[in-house]
Formats: C-alpha cells, sequence, structure tokens
C-alpha cells in the first residue's frame, strides 16, 4: 500500500483547497491523537484522515477554521476504530457533530472476533506488523517526527480496507443491522458529557481500606493535586501518585507526616498547610465511606437473573460471540431488577435475540 508522502495541513488556506479534494470521496477514515499523558487539560493535537490515495495530518493546535471541513465530512461514512475518543474528541477540539459512523471496533466484536485491538485486526487481515514506538508520544509536540508520523498514518491507513472486509462479514452473517445499531448508540454516547460525582472521584483506586481522618486527608491531598495540576497543565500523576497519596493519608493520621522528597518549594509549602488543615477537620466533618445502597436482590430476581443470564449464554454459544457483545451482565442485572425499562437497556436487535 504505497502512497505519496503524507499531506500536513497546518493552515487555512492549505485546509480549505484540500477540502475540495475531500469532496470527492466516502467514506473517509479518520482517527485523533491527544495528550492526556502529558497535560492536564487535554486537547485535541492531530486529526488523521485516510484516503485511498492520500494521507492526511491536520494540526488543530494551528487556528483552524473547521466549518467546511465538519460540514462535508458529516455527510461521509466516518470510519473509526473504537469511535468514543475520536468522536469525543473532534466534537471537543472542532465541533464536529458526524453523520454516518462506522466502528471497526464494533464491527470486529460481532463478527466474533477475539482479539479486536487496530494491530491485532492489521495483522489477522493484513498480515502486517503495525509499529507501537509512538503509543505514548506526546502529540503536543511540534515538529512530528517521523517516527510520530508513521504511527499517525498507521491508524488510518488500513481502516478503509479493513471495513469493507468485516462489512462482507456482516452482512454475510446477517448482522449488519446489529451493526448499524451499535454505531448509532455508540454515537449517541459519544455526543454526550460525562458527569463526575464530585464525591466520588477523589476514591482513588486503593483507598477501599481508609476511614475516618484518613479519608478526610485523603479528599484534602486529592484536591491539592489536582489544583497543582491544573496550575502546571500536568497530568495528576506527575505531580503526585494515587499510591503515594494513599501511604500519606495513612502516614499523616499515625501521627508521622513524611513529605514526598519529590515535592518541593511552594508547593511543598501548599502541602503542608493543606495536610495540616485536614488533620484538623472535626470528626463531624470527616468524609464517611458509604458504601453504595443496593437492595438485596428478591428471590424472584435472582431467578431472573439466573434465567436471562443462561439464555444470553446459549445465545451467545450459538453466535460464537462474546457474551457480553449479546448483552453485558451489568444491563442483566437492571433488567431482572427493572424488566419494565428493558427498551432503555438493550438495543433492538440484542432485545429480539433475547426474546425480550
Amino acid at each position: 500500500m504505497t502512497k505519496p508522502y503524507p499531506l500536513l495541513i497546518t493552515n487555512n488556506e492549505s485546509l480549505d483547497d484540500w477540502c475540495g479534494t475531500l469532496e470527492k470521496y466516502d467514506p473517509v477514515a479518520v482517527d485523533t491523537e491527544g495528550d492526556s499523558l502529558h497535560c492536564y487539560f487535554e486537547k485535541l493535537c492531530l486529526i488523521q484522515i485516510g484516503l485511498p490515495e492520500q494521507d492526511v495530518l491536520i494540526d488543530p493546535l494551528e487556528p483552524l477554521n473547521f466549518s467546511r471541513f465538519n460540514a462535508i465530512l458529516a455527510q461521509r461514512r466516518v470510519i473509526l476504530h473504537g469511535c468514543d475518543f475520536d468522536l469525543r474528541m473532534l466534537r471537543r477540539g472542532t465541533k464536529f457533530a458526524p453523520g454516518e459512523v462506522f466502528d471497526t471496533y464494533l464491527a470486529a466484536r460481532l463478527v466474533g472476533l477475539k482479539e479486536v485491538g487496530l494491530a491485532s485486526l492489521v495483522k489477522e487481515f493484513f498480515e502486517i506488523e503495525l509499529p507501537k514506538s509512538s503509543q505514548k508520544a506526546n502529540w503536543a509536540r511540534r515538529p512530528l517526527t517521523p517516527a510520530m508520523i508513521e504511527y499517525a498514518i498507521n491508524d488510518t491507513l488500513y481502516l478503509i480496507d479493513l471495513a469493507e472486509r468485516l462489512a462482507e462479514e456482516l452482512r454475510a452473517k446477517g448482522r449488519w443491522e446489529w451493526f448499524e445499531e451499535s454505531c448509532q448508540k455508540a454515537v449517541l454516547a459519544a455526543g454526550e458529557d460525562r458527569e463526575k460525582d464530585p464525591e466520588r472521584i477523589w476514591k482513588v483506586p486503593g483507598s477501599a481500606a481508609l476511614r475516618g481522618r484518613e479519608l478526610a486527608v485523603l479528599r484534602a491531598l486529592w484536591h491539592w493535586r489536582d489544583a497543582e495540576a491544573q496550575a502546571a497543565d500536568r497530568p495528576s500523576f506527575q505531580i503526585l501518585r494515587n499510591e503515594e497519596l494513599i501511604a500519606l493519608s495513612k502516614s499523616a493520621d499515625a501521627g508521622a507526616v513524611n513529605l514526598p522528597p519529590g515535592v518541593h518549594g511552594l508547593r511543598r509549602k501548599r502541602l503542608a498547610a493543606v495536610l495540616q488543615e485536614a488533620l484538623l477537620l472535626p470528626e463531624a466533618e470527616w468524609p464517611q465511606r458509604v458504601r453504595s445502597v443496593r437492595n438485596r436482590p428478591t428471590d424472584e430476581q435472582e431467578q431472573r437473573m439466573e434465567q436471562l443470564k443462561n439464555r444470553r449464554d446459549r445465545v451467545a454459544e450459538g453466535l460464537q460471540l462474546d457474551p457480553g457483545v449479546v448483552a453485558p451482565r451489568q444491563a442483566l442485572e437492571r433488567i431482572s431488577r427493572e424488566p419494565e425499562a428493558v427498551d432503555s437497556i438493550l438495543m433492538r436487535w440484542q432485545r429480539q435475540l433475547l426474546g425480550l
């Protein structure tokens, strides 16, 4: 698969000129790169476009007007792999709202493939090993290195051919309508903003055993770290790792405050002040480790859940699909408690398969 060297678009004149070329093609392969590993405020750093005769890299870090680009792309079938991240990045970075989407990740799962990562699919269908050297690259870096450019191009280079192969298999298996509905659901989900619970966000992995003042210290440390990360525009883990937050919470409650050696200067002073304030909080203001309130399922609900799971597993085995594709366990648990809500929990094709 040989193409000319990729076109790099960094100004509005080039983007507008190239949009005339984009109008000639449908479908269009798309991918994006962000910089969440290198900053606090994740931003869209690169847009990759794959066309049959050309690969294009668009630099959204430049002040580009994406109105014409978005209008054209919304009228085409956009091929993505794992569309949720890319659609969210495009919505935040360029205000793009998609029309028809073909997600090769969803297609691979519905075909029944076990390995559904892009590299695995390219190896399966094209016998090509994709390099992974730039997986954790800083995509806000300029200029892009040759290795980064190669990595970025590979993310769209095979998508159009891959989509054609997967579409053939989906139609041959009679699962094309399942796939269309699954893509539509994924697009709707990507268009929604996820709200974070302020009472849960600071309860980092590994903190389940903390109680009382330890939780008060952890909460204060988490908010200190978040503020420091925002001010420096660095990922939170670069300020202090989760395990360090937990260890410091425990040691501070035990009266042995040892500030991390990697925290210096004014940041260290602010950390010491936050710790002191948290340790002086009265017990009435300590957060409580409240477990999720879940009513114990009734015998009828347990029986319904068992029946649903057995039916789901039989259907999945017959179709040679992962059971979670037919219906995730969490969905079955909700249906066992709220059978009247099944229409909002499962897609139409899933309900049909399960006779619901």
